[in-house]
């Protein structure tokens, strides 16, 4: 088997792509070129323009892709894996596309359970980051936050995905700060820990959050938070409202370091550790997993 392959994570708004070798990463590169910039379903003819330098120094790698791309709005849908759930499961979930210039590309599937609460739950990209934290840092059973739009709890035994519930903070947060009354006219605003650490603590003062959510504008009209405070107030409104969710003190938190830091953040307020893992490290050792298991043979 080649030693160079790609993999590709490639979401709604985003598009991150690894060159690897011997399961290094030696390259790397990101756009703004998500599913929805992709016009007239031109995935393969955009797949080539982005990875058009080593597609040409290497040739004809294979390329492993997951995330949003195996959707009913991406290139193939790929249906999704029940859990529970190893690498080795969604090594024989995948689906092949064909390339123009020939390379051997595949999708892997996404995965479905029933979340905590008895919900019918899924996500596409992040099973393979939750299979790579469990590589990377072995243990009996893993608790994992993946911050982000729609944000994941899950867990793992024994490197096995077993479950997990989603929490639209991103979305929530994204809709309220820009088409809701409490964002109109918010001056451009940076971090704020007061405020950010004033809406966890009331995040913890009521169970209800859409009524918790309105103080944003309440504390803001006693001038208890200023215009530029309000964004920061919101958002530890609603990670604290996400973390009440979880019911253990110790877990990991994996994704970008701005957002792993802001629910570190909010998780001392509840007496939480959350040991931070790197995101994109995570999902090339997960990708990397399931591409040895036989995708390719």
């Amino acid at each position: 088997m080649n030693n160079h392959w790609i993999a590709v994570d490639w979401g709604t708004t985003n598009f991150r792509a690894f060159l690897i070798n011997h399961d290094e990463i030696k390259e790397r590169l990101s756009a703004p070129l998500g599913l929805l910039q992709v016009t007239d379903r031109q995935f393969a003819t955009t797949l080539q323009s982005l990875l058009g330098e080593w597609l040409t120094k290497h040739d004809k790698l294979p390329i492993l892709m997951a995330g949003m791309v195996g959707s009913q709005q991406g290139w193939a849908e790929v249906p999704y894996v029940t859990l529970p759930a190893h690498a080795g499961d969604f090594a024989t979930h995948t689906a092949e596309v064909a390339t123009p210039w020939g390379s051997r590309c595949h999708i892997v599937a996404g995965a479905t359970c029933e979340s905590e609460w008895g919900f019918p739950d899924v996500m596409r990209g992040e099973e393979v980051q939750l299979l790579g934290l469990a590589e990377r840092y072995p243990a009996a059973e893993h608790r994992v936050i993946l911050p982000g739009t729609h944000s994941k709890h899950a867990r793992l035994r024994d490197g096995k995905l077993i479950d997990f519930s989603t929490f639209m903070t991103g979305e929530l947060y994204a809709t309220l700060i820009n088409h809701s009354l409490l964002g109109k006219d918010l001056p451009s605003c940076e971090q704020d820990d007061a405020a950010f650490d004033l809406g966890v603590a009331n995040s913890k003062n009521t169970p209800f959050l859409s009524h918790a959510i309105f103080s944003a504008r309440t504390l803001r009209l006693r001038g208890a938070i200023t215009p530029a405070q309000v964004s920061s107030y919101l958002s530890g409104l609603l990670i604290g409202s996400e973390m009440a969710a979880l019911d253990t003190d110790n877990a990991w938190v994996v994704g970008s370091p701005a957002l792993t830091l802001s629910y570190q953040r909010a998780a001392r307020h509840f007496g939480i550790t959350l040991h931070a893992a790197d995101g994109s490290d995570c999902f090339v050792q997960g990708l990397s997993q399931i591409y040895h298991s036989g995708v390719f043979a």
